[in-house]
């Protein structure tokens, strides 16, 4: 896998957890719920980075020519 694919992957996935992060905003919830919400989002997000930077998870590989 090539270094733009891993970059184009990294932002498709930074893109979604943005928008799980505002949806979860958009909810009129008690606070300790978003904090709660918003916590378990970023430790996922965490993970997920990881996992790709290291190898742990298959990411669709993009051909830029």
């Amino acid at each position: 896998m090539n270094i733009i694919g891993v970059l184009v992957s990294i932002l498709v996935y930074g893109l979604v957890f943005a928008l799980l992060v505002w949806l979860i905003d958009q909810f009129p919830a008690l606070a300790p719920f978003r904090a709660v919400a918003r916590a378990i989002l970023v430790l996922i997000a965490i993970i997920v980075l990881l996992g790709i930077l290291l190898g742990g998870f298959s990411v669709p590989v993009f051909v830029v020519r």
